[in-house]
């Protein structure tokens, strides 16, 4: 049997981690575009969110689809090209906290956005009405096709079948994440011709790789910071094990509240951060506080319960090796010394088409963006003016 990494996605460690490692035992494998309906915090009149990030970027709102989003921009005037930062599992847009000020320096305009049901953005109901209306799986023909996936020491699996339809038809999922970006590209950058970046990390790349599969003309490329393999979904689960989590993960969504409220304190989780931040002095109060904040907001529990439930949905080498992003330039970066992603299955991913380079970051972990952006801030500059430089050639 293949090896795989069973270790819960990045962050349900945050609020989940004691009870997880328990359950599942590591091994070692709407507006139209062209009018902005952005505002500002202070126009909304929120005083529960803050009206900047701990750099002074001020925090934005977006209305789409009857949701609040909450975003934010630096170099709006530049006159480079765009990129958007897509955060990966429980975190936000304040997670580029970091990085926003080298790209804005660097001449480009940035955007970073919390994805629907994180951050401050909204959290309608999973299953409810109002969430069913903008469920991006709708009008979606899904199944579980076939697919080659890889393995933790860069092998094969093929012919795995990956059901892609939510389980429980959440509006949480990779399709309305994808609509979500590709329409805040549309509707608040407005980029033109050349098309957007996008920068993901973690789970957010999958977001990523969808959305520019779903319309490839808005974007230039993709550069990936330590991809997920998202250990918790059925394709990714050795089959004796899917009974334990899929009743593991229905105990979350029934009683899982008063664990999150007993996990969801600044020191439990400035431990827990330890993990996948491999330099602990980087763990920092203000950190912590970034990603635990908006996780004390109304619906945030459910959300990440929910989410922990989403055992399907595509995959990175499933859409990476889909014909449609042949020819969509894709970097990707891995910290070394991320504990959940197997190094060599990273590496592997350099036998895709999209795939012009892959990284490896010494002494890094999950987060290398946020942990060292002094190592991967000018890697992101690198990537950017890759992309420059590509349409300029195409255009010669």
């Amino acid at each position: 049997m293949a090896r795989r990494n069973l270790r819960p996605l990045f962050l349900s460690a945050l609020l989940l981690s004691p009870l997880l490692r328990l359950a599942f035992c590591p091994s070692a494998s709407w507006v139209k575009p062209g009018r902005s309906r952005a505002t500002s915090l202070a126009a909304d009149g929120d005083h529960d969110v803050p009206p900047t990030n701990p750099q002074g970027v001020e925090n934005r709102f977006w209305q789409w689809r009857g949701q609040r989003i909450r975003y934010q921009c630096m170099g709006e005037k530049n006159d480079g090209p765009s990129v958007l930062l897509v955060h990966g599992l429980f975190v936000n847009a304040d997670h580029w906290r970091l990085n926003m000020p080298a790209l804005a320096d660097s001449g480009f305009r940035v955007f970073s956005i919390d994805l629907l049901g994180y951050g401050y953005s909204s959290k309608p109901d999973p299953y409810g009405e109002e969430g069913r209306k903008i469920n991006g799986e709708n009008g979606r023909r899904l199944g579980s096709p076939m697919a080659t996936l890889g393995t933790a020491w860069g092998g094969k699996r093929p012919d795995v079948p990956v059901p892609l339809e939510h389980p429980l038809g959440s509006v949480y999922n990779f399709y309305t994440w994808s609509e979500e970006i590709r329409d805040f590209t549309k509707e608040i950058i407005q980029a033109g011709p050349n098309g957007v970046a996008l920068v993901a990390n973690s789970i957010g790349s999958i977001s990523g790789l969808q959305a520019a599969l779903d319309e490839q003309e808005l974007f230039s490329g993709l550069m990936i910071l330590n991809p997920n393999f998202r250990e918790l979904h059925v394709a990714e689960q050795p089959p004796f094990i899917t009974p334990i989590v899929s009743a593991v993960q229905g105990w979350l969504r029934s009683n899982g509240q008063p664990l999150f409220d007993f996990l969801a304190k600044p020191d439990t989780v400035k431990q827990i951060l330890k993990e996948p931040y491999h330099d602990p002095d980087t763990v920092t109060d203000e950190l912590v506080d970034v990603l635990l904040s908006p996780l004390l907001t109304e619906g945030s529990a459910t959300v990440v319960f929910d989410t922990l439930s989403y055992s399907a949905g595509p995959l990175p080498e499933q859409l990476l090796a889909d014909p449609g992003l042949e020819k969509f330039p894709v970097w990707v970066c891995l910290g070394e010394k991320d504990p959940w992603t197997p190094p060599d299955r990273v590496r592997a991913l350099d036998q895709f088409s999209p795939v012009q380079r892959v990284d490896l970051l010494p002494g890094i972990g999950h987060c290398p963006h946020d942990e060292s952006p002094q190592i991967v801030n000018p890697l992101l500059v690198k990537f950017m003016k890759s992309l420059t430089q590509k349409q300029s050639q195409d255009t010669a």
